[in-house]
């Protein structure tokens, strides 16, 4: 549950700020976990933010110049360095706010420094889906623990192509990119599942209603 994935947060915090990584296949539930965790250690006293590595996607011109715009959403979609310097940065920041982008997805674009960090914060909750695959260790050199959402890719499927439908897309078309991209970075995460310190069970997040319930795996 919520209040169990808190209580670990709070005790990793007692020191000094936290970095926590949530990291999970797309369509998993990442932001609405990490959004329910941020709110409820505010609301019991723990100040905390989310930083979304959705942030870092690349622009159109650079996806566009690389030949990316086909896969955007894979890793190499993203500016991974980016990412590892700001988390660096909101690691080592001490008596001043940090400014961090976040992706708007209503405008389809990343507005910068829209996400404060500032130096009250206790706990960082970074949340993406690669956070701990092979190549992106200098992402996770920076988190304190990785949590890995754990929810059956049917589920994450059947959200994904729901999501699609819903901003426009042809049913069809919708189910081709999910199979044809959201699939193969789903195996990418999955194959990292063992770089996580906690696993949370996403079984009981379908059961009991998306990013009301969760516990550690391992």
């Amino acid at each position: 549950m919520i209040e169990i994935l808190g209580e670990r947060a709070r005790a990793l915090a007692a020191s000094g700020r936290v970095l926590v990584g949530v990291a999970g296949p797309p369509g998993s539930g990442k932001s609405t976990l990490a959004r329910e965790l941020a709110a409820h250690l505010v609301a019991t006293g723990t100040p905390a933010v989310v930083v979304p590595m959705d942030g870092f996607h690349l622009g159109p011109d650079d996806l566009a110049e690389q030949g990316l715009a086909d896969v955007k959403g894979a890793p190499e979609t993203f500016d991974r360095e980016g990412l590892a310097r700001l988390l660096g940065d909101i690691r080592e920041a001490r008596r001043s706010a940090v400014r961090a982008p976040e992706y708007d997805r209503e405008l389809h674009a990343v507005v910068p420094r829209r996400i404060a960090v500032p130096p009250q914060i206790r706990v960082v909750i970074a949340e993406g889906n690669y956070l701990g695959i092979p190549g992106w260790e200098d992402v996770r050199r920076h988190l304190d623990e990785l949590w890995h959402l754990d929810v059956p890719w049917a589920v994450c499927r059947e959200r994904l192509v729901a999501r699609r439908v819903a901003t426009g897309r042809e049913a069809d078309a919708a189910v081709a990119w999910v199979d044809r991209v959201d699939a193969a970075n789903a195996r990418l995460v999955a194959a990292a599942l063992d770089s996580a310190d906690v696993v949370v069970d996403g079984a009981s997040l379908v059961r009991e209603g998306e990013g009301t319930s969760a516990g550690p795996g391992h």
